[in-house]
This record gives C-alpha cells, structure tokens and sequence, in this order.
C-alpha cells in the first residue's frame, strides 16, 4: 500500500489537537515475559498488540503458557519460573525483542526449543547473546548460518553461576539474561562488556523490582535474586510513537499532545522529545534513544542549520541498514546529506517530492510521513510496515491532518 502524504504546511486553522498511541512495545514486551515467569495470574492493561507483539503473544502460548487478550487487558497465566512444555517450536517473527528475549528464556529451562524467524530477522546480530548462553551452559545447533536464526537450543536449569556478554549493538541482549535469569536455580551475576544506551536496561531493572525480582548492581556487575510475583501492571503509552507527533509540532509549529503520556517515564526515546524544544541543528548524540535517528534526519533539512547525528552505527543492523536508509530517502527528496560509519549530516534545504523506499522497516515509513506534511509530492511506498509496531498510524495521521485543517 503507498501512502500518499498531504502538504498542510501554511494550511493549519486548528494547531492545538490531541491523539492516542498504543502502550509501550518495549515494557509490553518485557511485561509479558516477565508475567510468563510469575507466579500466577497477572493483568496487563494498556498494552500494544502490533504485529510484533502479537507475535510475542503466540510464542510465550507455544510454551504452554496461557494468555487471554481483550480490548484492554491481557491476562498471562505464569509458570512461576518453569515452563509447562519441555520442547516447542516457537517463530519470532521480526520481532526483536522476542528474538532476544524468548532465545535467553529457553536457554534457562530445562528442554529442548527450535526458535525460527523471518528472514529479516535472520539477518539481525545474535552472536553475543547466544555465546553469552552458551558460556551459562545451554547447547545451540543452528539450521543455517551459525549465530543466526533458525536454531534448536537445550537450555540448563543449573547454569554457570556468572556470564559475560557483548551490549555494543544491543542492550536487549542484556535485558533478555537480567530477566530470564530468575529461572536458574542459582543467583547468577551478569557482567557487560562495551557500550550501549542503557535506558532500556533501566527500565527492564525497573519492571523486575515492580514484579518482586531484586537485581544487585555492583561492580561485579548485575547479581538475580527472587522469583516473579504476579500483578496488575499499567503500560505506558509508546514514546518512540510520540515522537513522530513531537517532531510534527517542531516543523509544523502545532501544538499536537499525546493522550497519556507523562513527563516523568521510563522510556528513554523521552530525550528525543526533550531535545526537540531547543534543537535547530548542531551535533547530537542519539546513543541512547537511537530508534529516533530517523525522525530527526526526516525533520532536519527544515532546521537552520546543518544536523549531524552520531553514536547510531549499530542501527546499520536493525530492520534495515537505517544509516543508509536515511541517505537514500533524503537524497531522493533532493537533501543534501553526508553518510559516516556511525551517523549521518543532513544540511538544511526544502525538499521536493519523491517516493519513500521504506525498507521493510516500519520506522522509515513513520519518520518520512512527518517530511512530507511540508513538503508537497512524498510518497510512502508498502505503508504498511508500520504495522510491526503501530498499526493505526496512517489512519491517526488522516484524522489528525483532516483536524489541524478543518475549516
């Protein structure tokens, strides 16, 4: 499906608007798990069921785990820390997440899982959480390329007492031992090497403590203690879709709020929208709330001056090369940009019209739109990707530009 972007720059009557979003991928992803290895039934509302979480859902009931999803809850019958069914085929999809953390979940029971994917997701680093597990004591044969999914895994219970693992392309790989741990029938002390945004690992810390699991940070670094206790958990509303209604207000110059979302939150994309209030180009570093490198390069040719974005190598390896992704699509709205190994200058301009290649990647399609609604001409080829995180985005945006220009 192509989408086709209306210019409503210099056409705004009614710049003040509200909209909603789905909850949170990332905390309803680490709920759900987390609910999984509880002791009994917890309730989850306001979480977001995008293709991507969706597909977490079936997994965790391939597992044997039951969970029940309504309008507004979803109900997660846990196993108290040991899975009912001891080998199961399970697909994660493209879901990140789900990848990283079902693969550490299964690693730490006691039987035997076969984990397949897409094919994008084939294509999508592995390697240190994987040697991470195999170093604890689970046992990895690989269906193709080694460290790449597919995968059977044979997890141990018992694992080694402490492990190291590699967070330079993903602090997800963090996350999945920090919350699975609690399945080894021992405390187990996680140490990392390299450098990440650790937003995310503070709000996984954050989530385990809510559900009654003590975590030690020390120098020795991140010891597990305790067992899940079921609850009723609210989720957030998502940041990293809030963010695309922030970067409209920047360029627009609307004054569009997002229904729920409050100052003070546990998603680290916050900074984005942070930043945004003083931001007119200059060099920022998007370590820690790297998912918004593509809003800001889809909004900076209308800052005044040039915008260099560093500290995103590692999203070369997420639903697509999204370094690159950028140049292309700039390039192709006749913005001039500078590519570099680990970010990317993009130099003020108006851009002309063009199609957008989204990639497969639902982030390309949602950065892009926000270019095109000043900016007569951009096209959004295959739409629909956006549907891996937020499905109704398209039809959110068509109300909300049918609101901002009503007469």
């Amino acid at each position: 499906m192509d989408y086709i972007v209306s210019n409503i720059y210099g056409r705004i009557k009614h710049p003040r608007q509200i909209v909603e979003v789905p909850g949170s991928k990332s905390i309803t992803a680490r709920a759900l798990l987390i609910a999984a290895l509880a002791d009994g039934q917890s309730q989850l509302y306001g979480g977001q069921m995008s293709d991507d979480c969706a597909t977490f859902v079936e997994a965790v009931r391939a597992l044997g785990i039951p969970v029940s999803v309504s309008a507004d809850c979803i109900k997660v019958e846990g196993c108290g820390g040991v899975l009912p069914e001891e080998e199961g085929r399970i697909y994660v999809g493209s879901a990140g997440t789900a990848a990283r953390f079902l693969t550490a979940l299964c690693a730490l029971q006691g039987g035997k899982y076969t984990l397949t994917s897409s094919a994008q997701m084939m294509r999508r680093p592995q390697r240190p959480l994987i040697e991470a597990l195999a170093s604890l004591g689970a046992r990895f044969e690989f269906g193709g390329e080694e460290y790449c999914f597919p995968f059977t895994v044979y997890g141990t219970r018992s694992p080694a007492a402490s492990v190291t693992v590699n967070i330079e392309k993903s602090s997800q790989f963090l996350s999945a031992l920090l919350m699975a741990a609690v399945c080894a029938d021992k405390p187990v002390t996680i140490r990392t090497v390299g450098s990440h945004g650790m937003d995310y690992v503070r709000m996984t810390l954050d989530m385990m403590w809510s559900f009654g699991v003590t975590v030690d940070e020390g120098e020795d670094g991140y010891t597990v203690f305790g067992e899940y206790e079921a609850k009723k958990y609210e989720i957030e509303p998502d940041i990293s879709a809030a963010c695309y209604f922030a970067a409209m207000n920047k360029v627009l110059g609307t004054d569009i709020a997002v229904k729920g979302v409050m100052k003070h939150t546990m998603q680290g994309d916050a900074r984005f929208i942070e930043a945004l209030e003083s931001f007119d180009g200059g060099t920022i570093d998007m370590s820690s709330f790297s998912d918004q490198a593509l809003t800001m390069a889809a909004i900076a040719p209308y800052l005044p001056r040039p915008t260099t974005i560093t500290g995103v190598k590692h999203i070369r390896g997420q639903e697509c090369d999204r370094i690159k992704a950028i140049v292309c699509n700039l390039s192709a709205l006749g913005v001039k940009c500078d590519e570099h190994e680990d970010g990317v200058i993009v130099y003020p301009s108006q851009p002309h019209g063009g199609r957008i290649d989204t990639f497969g990647d639902h982030r390309v399609a949602m950065s892009f739109a926000v270019t095109g609604l000043r900016c007569g001409g951009v096209t959004i080829a295959d739409a629909e990707v956006c549907s891996k995180t937020f499905k109704e985005y398209f039809t959110v945006l068509d109300d909300l530009v049918s609101r901002l220009t009503s007469d």
